[in-house]
């Protein structure tokens, strides 16, 4: 190659390299502008307003609630085995559709791990199928650790389907030990050589 040629090549070299670089520059501006464009374009549209809160609106409500009636719902724990069980408190009132939830407090008393899983009923029957529980410790089988104590949640919702005439709803949890040893069973040990 000759040194005129090799002069004009760097030339051309030169030439090309700034205009990359000068092409890079106004993209990078350019995705750099996009950003108040694009909040200027939401902001006129109306579109893709997340963080605007809306001047009209004070306070969200849950419009499915009924505030124009009240249901007494009462609370029962029974436990069979070693277990202490009791509700937080031993009634509440609530609306229809409102999100309610009730703490109960359980102890296992004995130097072992105990299994155990609550069943829960409801008074009266008709109650049973326009009582929702969202969360609840009855769901899955509770292990407790020998000597603990848990605060376990009900998290529920009464459908406002509820018939009008039904004004008190009892929620009752019966705790079965599931992993009872046979000498609290009330059987006795097997005696060697019989």
């Amino acid at each position: 190659m000759s040194k005129p040629e090799a002069t004009a090549d760097r030339a051309f070299n030169r030439s090309m390299l700034f205009k990359l670089v000068v092409v890079a520059l106004m993209m990078f501006g350019f995705g750099f502008a996009l950003i108040p464009m694009y909040r200027a374009i939401c902001q006129v549209t109306g579109i893709n307003n997340l963080v605007q809160r809306d001047a009209t609106l004070r306070e969200a409500k849950n419009t499915q609630i009924d505030y124009s009636r009240t249901v007494s719902v009462e609370f029962d724990a029974n436990a069979h085995g070693p277990l202490g069980f009791m509700p937080e408190k031993s009634s509440i009132d609530v609306h229809p559709g409102q999100l309610t939830t009730i703490m109960y407090d359980v102890s296992n008393s004995q130097n072992r791990p105990v299994v155990a899983q609550a069943i829960p009923s409801y008074a009266p029957k008709q109650a049973t199928e326009f009582f929702k529980k969202i969360e609840c410790f009855c769901f899955t089988q509770q292990t407790l650790a020998a000597n603990e104590s848990r605060r376990m949640p009900v998290v529920f919702v009464i459908d406002p389907k509820l018939p009008k005439d039904v004004k008190t709803i009892t929620l009752s949890y019966t705790f079965f030990e599931l992993n009872t040893p046979a000498l609290t069973r009330g059987t006795a040990p097997a005696k060697p050589g019989v």
